[in-house]
């Protein structure tokens, strides 16, 4: 990045990878107790305090009451049941609050001291960019499920809002690393190979977030057969390719499953390439631990520990992107040139 980089800059840097990946687990939390959709206005400073009494709760409570998710599938809802899903669409969207204060507020006072170097101006305004996307983005997919006739969002929307959220977080991820550890970069076959594997890596967390909106892990809840057939006869006959891919739920959970098989078998493949032992060690334990709690959250899906499993399986496979990305960087230093962590 040139010039050290301030130490207080960089810890303001790595408390954000903290909060963003804080914010994505929220998310997760939120998605799979089915709140999304409880909170149906934004308001970015009234709607940072929950309803105050009876009268508000109320209120807020008949405006769910209008939407197809309360009409078609939680009409048993009690205001008590309502308060629960609210909880979690607040709090992430709270935590959205508290992350803005967190990166607007401490670069304001870095930009006043002049403790931001010339190097880092662009990609902190690109860091911005990425997060007022993601608040956009994220309105956008609340609203694609307020109707008449949807009970959940768009799984596609989905898909963005939590693919932007990882870009945001990895992002945000390599300047920390370009802060601490410099490296001069180059090219070699291992990071190639480990390319193809984050690109496989980032469409199979995708297609994660296409199980997760579409609970497609219901459609076939059996492993590692597919109710009773090791691979579905026929999964794309009929209809186009690319609606199949995308809103068939048998063939985005053989896609989901088969992206798994093949990134466990080309991180395996990559182990034997790789000298340093945490760069090898470290991706390989994270995709065996993915592995495990993917089936654990597909054959639990029907019962309350099937939420936990997911929650965990969607963390492992993000330390998993982290870790990847993390030996993406690491490897490229030169040959002979161990990465050394500066005292910033």
């Amino acid at each position: 990045m040139g010039k050290p980089v301030n130490k207080w800059l960089t810890r303001w840097l790595a408390v954000g990878v903290l909060l963003v990946l804080v914010q994505i687990i929220l998310g997760g939390i939120t998605r799979l107790t089915g709140s999304g959709l409880s909170i149906t206005e934004w308001q970015p400073l009234l709607g940072a305090l929950p309803p105050m009494n009876e009268r508000s709760w109320r209120l807020s409570f008949e405006q769910y009451q209008q939407i197809a998710q309360f009409k078609k599938l939680n009409t048993g809802f009690t205001l008590a049941d309502y308060q629960h899903i609210f909880f979690w669409e607040w709090l992430h969207r709270e935590w959205a609050r508290l992350m803005a204060i967190v990166f607007v507020v401490p670069f304001a006072i870095f930009l006043f001291n002049r403790l931001i170097p010339k190097s880092m101006v662009w990609p902190l305004i690109i860091l911005f960019a990425l997060g007022g996307l993601q608040g956009a983005i994220g309105w956008i997919m609340v609203q694609s499920g307020l109707n008449d006739t949807d009970v959940r969002v768009d799984h596609i929307r989905l898909a963005i809002h939590f693919s932007c959220a990882l870009l945001l977080l990895c992002y945000l991820f390599w300047l920390v690393m370009k802060a601490i550890v410099p490296c001069q970069l180059y090219c070699s076959r291992t990071n190639r190979l480990l390319s193809v594997i984050l690109i496989l890596l980032g469409l199979q967390l995708i297609y994660g977030a296409f199980m997760a909106g579409t609970h497609a892990a219901l459609s076939a809840p059996t492993w590692p057969d597919m109710n009773g057939a090791l691979i579905p006869p026929n999964p794309f006959r009929g209809g186009h390719v690319i609606y199949r891919l995308t809103h068939d739920l048998i063939v985005i959970q053989v896609v989901h499953r088969s992206l798994a098989y093949l990134i466990t078998v080309l991180i395996l493949l990559r182990s034997f390439f790789v000298k340093n032992s945490a760069l090898r060690w470290t991706p390989l334990a994270l995709v065996s631990a993915q592995v495990c709690l993917g089936v654990l959250s597909l054959t639990h899906g029907m019962f309350h520990s099937g939420l936990y499993f997911g929650l965990l399986h969607q963390l492992t496979g993000i330390l998993l992107l982290l870790s990847l990305v993390a030996a993406l960087y690491l490897q490229k230093s030169k040959p002979g040139a161990e990465p050394r962590f500066g005292d910033r």
